[in-house]
């Protein structure tokens, strides 16, 4: 008799997947946000410390357009993440996609940025403090970018097998919290580096 309210109290006391995977992510974007801040902070620290050119107001370009891709896709996951809790699944895909392609842009402003800047304005990681702070911390941002686009990439790669059903929709917004993360620190470095750094 007295074992059913053990099991009760154990049952209550368990935690589902989805429970668990938001807490991870939390606690994941709490170690990259203080990953971040170190970069932003020596960033900040070292700008306009440079004995030798270029400097960031010489051969930084507003990235506007590649900035509003990726900030768009934060509302593209919403909107995905909120069809597939409704049952949709035609439209989550669509919406999937769609985000996966405004990464996939971003990420590609940010490669021709670089190339620019490397090959056209002479600025690598050793000539100045501003090439290895700005390297750093822009490549860090893309480094996160494209592991983002991996995990899209596999959610959508399964959902086309049709593996990916409604009941899913709480694991697939954990992911999507890992975007917005993203998203947002990529304000903060555009603020920090074409604006406040230049």
């Amino acid at each position: 008799m007295s074992a059913a309210p053990v099991t009760l109290l154990q049952s209550e006391n368990e935690w589902n997947p989805s429970a668990r995977g938001r807490l991870g992510m939390y606690c994941l974007i709490a170690a990259e946000s203080a990953i971040f801040t170190i970069f932003v902070v020596a960033y900040l620290y070292y700008v306009g410390k440079s004995l030798t050119g270029p400097t960031p107001k010489d051969v930084l370009r507003l990235p506007i357009l590649f900035t509003i891709c990726l900030l768009s896709s934060s509302a593209t996951i919403h909107l995905a993440v909120r069809s597939l809790r409704n049952g949709k699944r035609a439209t989550f895909t669509g919406w999937w996609f769609l985000t996966i392609a405004l990464g996939a842009a971003f990420l590609f402003g940010t490669a021709m940025e670089w190339r620019h800047l490397i090959y056209d304005e002479g600025l690598t990681l050793q000539p100045n403090l501003f090439g290895t702070t700005y390297f750093s911390l822009v490549g860090l941002h893309a480094s996160h970018v494209i592991v983002g686009l991996l995990g899209l990439s596999t959610v959508l790669l399964l959902t086309l097998i049709g593996s990916v059903k409604r009941e899913h929709a709480e694991r697939v917004d954990v992911l999507a919290l890992y975007w917005h993360f993203v998203d947002t620190v990529w304000i903060v470095v555009f603020l920090v580096v074409y604006v406040i750094g230049r």
